[in-house]
């Protein structure tokens, strides 16, 4: 993996797309990665970036591999680094591939207002494309599962209740499914948003952006993993309005109730912590999200959903501690023994 410095000067090189339609050697040892196009918006072209795990065999091609391809989408102020997690999904039996949404990470460019979007079903454009490319590399396979986390959890959601035939299976990490506080705080914070968003969607919130979470996961604090200082910075992008505003209107439809008909897995920590100063507590629980809300959200998400509760795991449950995650991942493959798409 590189270093933090190597990944800072990795970072110019990382801002130019790949030719569209052609997978290129990314960063991680052992991925590649290729620009799926979205033409432009008011800040100018647009694309996501498709992430690969290898797995050539002695001739040179992709192994086969028996299970659904997995299609990850990170959350909030994220990208795909966790090679460990898609190791282990490799190692399940499912081609592994991650999708870096448009303006985050790996597609994010000068000039772009990171991770600003007014909309969550825009992301229906790259999601499509992106499980177009894994029906053609896996033309045998199930129907593709999607592995969502936090904001890509609740993006997941939603975009399985527009397309239920394209999604054989949900894997939710953490997902964004309510605010903390619940309806009250949400309809609270919609009407004061409200009145800016008609007025400049780009607005940004002035709350305090705090880097609690981000010490636990990175190395450069009290984590584990290597992060790019552009891609997943100290402190969180500023929270624009029209953004905030799309989350909330997924938010309504989730209370709402989305019937899905496919399987749902829900992964929570089995606590959450707050505090205006990091402590131990933030590498053992959730720190963003309270997990007893989003346990009771969940089973709003469709017809056979079930809540998994993992003992000492963070808000992302694949990032905790090597055993919490191991164990949270062996679980995630017997689910899938019973419910997953493979087993129809």
């Amino acid at each position: 993996m590189p270093s933090i410095t190597e990944l800072h000067e990795l970072s110019e090189d990382l801002l130019e797309d790949a030719p569209a339609n052609q997978w290129v050697e990314d960063y991680l040892p052992g991925c590649s990665r290729r620009t799926l196009p979205l033409g432009e918006d008011f800040e100018g072209p647009v694309s996501a970036t498709l992430v690969r795990l290898e797995s050539e065999g002695p001739s040179g091609k992709p192994r086969e591999a028996p299970g659904a391809p997995v299609l990850q989408i990170h959350g909030w102020t994220d990208y795909f680094y966790n090679l460990p997690m898609a190791t282990e999904w490799a190692r399940a039996g499912h081609r592994f591939y991650a999708l870096d949404l448009r303006k985050y990470g790996r597609s994010l460019r000068e000039g772009q207002s990171p991770g600003h979007i007014e909309d969550l079903e825009e992301y229906d454009q790259e999601i499509t494309a992106a499980l177009r490319v894994l029906r053609q590399e896996n033309p045998e396979a199930p129907v593709p599962i999607i592995h969502g986390h936090s904001t890509g959890g609740l993006i997941a959601a939603l975009y399985a209740h527009r397309h239920p035939r394209d999604v054989g299976a949900l894997v939710l990490n953490s997902p964004w499914l309510e605010v903390p506080g619940d309806v009250p705080a949400r309809t609270a914070a919609e009407g004061l948003v409200a009145p800016v968003k008609a007025l400049n969607p780009k607005a940004t919130l002035k709350v305090p952006r705090l880097d609690n979470y981000w010490e636990s996961l990175s190395d450069q604090a009290h984590g584990e993993w290597t992060l790019h200082p552009r891609w997943r910075p100290r402190q969180p992008f500023p929270m624009t309005v029209g953004w905030l505003k799309a989350v909330f209107a997924g938010h309504r439809q989730v209370h709402r109730g989305l019937d899905l008909p496919m399987p749902i897995l829900v992964l929570l920590s089995s606590g959450t912590v707050y505090r205006r100063h990091w402590t131990q507590e933030y590498q053992e629980n959730d720190g963003v999200l309270d997990v007893d809300l989003l346990a009771r959200r969940a089973v709003k998400l469709g017809r056979c959903v079930t809540v998994l509760r993992v003992p000492r795991a963070m808000h992302d449950v694949f990032a905790s501690e090597e055993t919490v995650r191991m164990g949270a991942f062996a679980e995630t493959v017997r689910w899938l023994r019973a419910y997953g798409p493979d087993t129809e």
